[in-house]
């Protein structure tokens, strides 16, 4: 909104060519949501405590000391997040820009799911809200129209193409397949983030660190100079969406204020699954969704450790893990939480790093 309101006004105000510039705008979409989440942070928390007799229902199946410690915190707190990240990106980014909509299709729709789900969990007392099949079969179907739309707007032959990092001019071209596999990692990436989220501080940490890095790589794919340098895959117009990764760090950083061990809100799966949802359709817009495995590598462990211990109980009757996901299992051998939620945010890191490392080795 405001780069289409000042920079016309440019010619006649050199200061405000500053609006022209993405680093600049970037900056201000993480400062606008970050002021957001502070200011309404606490009327929010407060009119969902009002709303939330009992707060978010705690699984009897998970570890003990949960039932004491985070009995009666609100949960929803992905309003929050929402509020930062729709505001920062609408005040600042290229409005015109078709991937700026998609993203924030994405985003919102998952958090629409996700608010459903919260609020049968509120209103019923229980860990169960929306039937899964039907939560899955909703997220697919926004996924599947994202990649559609993104389709259209990607040019030849990156459309229907799947991008390999390291390979600088491998393309394996998918055709139609290229929208169910679109859909694959946008809705894997939600749930990833989803099953992740199970202690004060551990989804947001690694999620904040995925998206700084997609700030980059947004940026650098979708300036054509850079691109050329790095041998990148160049997507007109994908650095705009520097600009509502931005605001998903700046997002991230405020909900951590009210997040932060001990929790005086969950983001539950408003925020989860919405902002797993944003991580899984920028890297499809911007040509590395296998290096969003890796960035976001322990969302992918945390899903593996499901998995894993899903079969091999119904498989032999016995588990692999002490308790899945992989937080609790370390929960359960003694680890304190904020032990295993710093770790876990030091190993998100270190994935980063490495996934940064693939832009230059081509």
């Amino acid at each position: 909104m405001l780069f289409h309101l000042l920079v016309p006004l440019a010619d006649q105000f050199g200061p405000l060519n500053l609006f022209r510039y993405l680093t600049f705008r970037t900056g201000a979409a993480v400062v606008t949501a970050l002021v957001l989440c502070f200011v309404f942070g606490t009327p929010v928390i407060g009119w969902l405590r009002r709303h939330q007799a009992s707060g978010q229902p705690i699984r009897d199946d998970g570890p003990a000391r949960h039932l004491a410690t985070k009995q009666g915190t609100p949960t929803m707190g992905g309003f929050l997040i929402l509020l930062g990240i729709g505001s920062g990106t609408l005040l600042w980014a290229d409005l015109t820009n078709r991937f700026v909509w998609v993203a924030l299709l994405v985003t919102f729709g998952f958090g629409v799911v996700g608010f459903t789900d919260d609020y049968l969990k509120v209103i019923r007392a229980h860990h169960r809200g929306l039937p899964g099949r039907a939560k899955l079969a909703i997220e697919i179907a926004i996924a599947a129209l994202a990649a559609l739309l993104v389709m259209q707007e990607l040019p030849p032959p990156l459309a229907d193409g799947l991008a390999l990092p390291v390979f600088k001019d491998i393309v394996l071209a998918l055709g139609w397949f290229f929208v169910p596999m679109a859909a694959l990692v946008v809705v894997g990436a939600s749930n990833a983030v989803n099953l992740t989220d199970g202690l004060d501080g551990l989804a947001i940490g690694p999620v904040m660190i995925a998206a700084a890095t997609f700030t980059l790589i947004a940026y650098l794919v979708g300036n054509a100079v850079f691109a050329d340098y790095l041998q990148l895959h160049h997507v007109p117009g994908a650095g705009e969406l520097s600009v509502f990764c931005g605001a998903l760090v700046g997002a991230g950083l405020g909900f951590l204020w009210f997040n932060a061990p001990p929790a005086m809100v969950f983001m539950g799966d408003t925020g989860s699954l919405a902002i797993g949802g944003a991580l899984g359709v920028v890297s499809v817009i911007t040509k590395h969704e296998i290096v969003l495995a890796i960035v976001g590598g322990l969302f992918v462990l945390e899903t593996i450790s499901v998995i894993a211990q899903v079969l091999s109980f119904r498989l032999t009757g016995r588990r692999v893990f002490r308790m899945a996901p992989l937080h609790h299992h370390y929960e359960q051998k003694g680890w304190a939480e904020s032990t295993v939620v710093i770790r876990f945010w030091i190993i998100a890191v270190v994935l980063a790093l490495v996934g940064l490392s693939t832009l230059k080795l081509r």
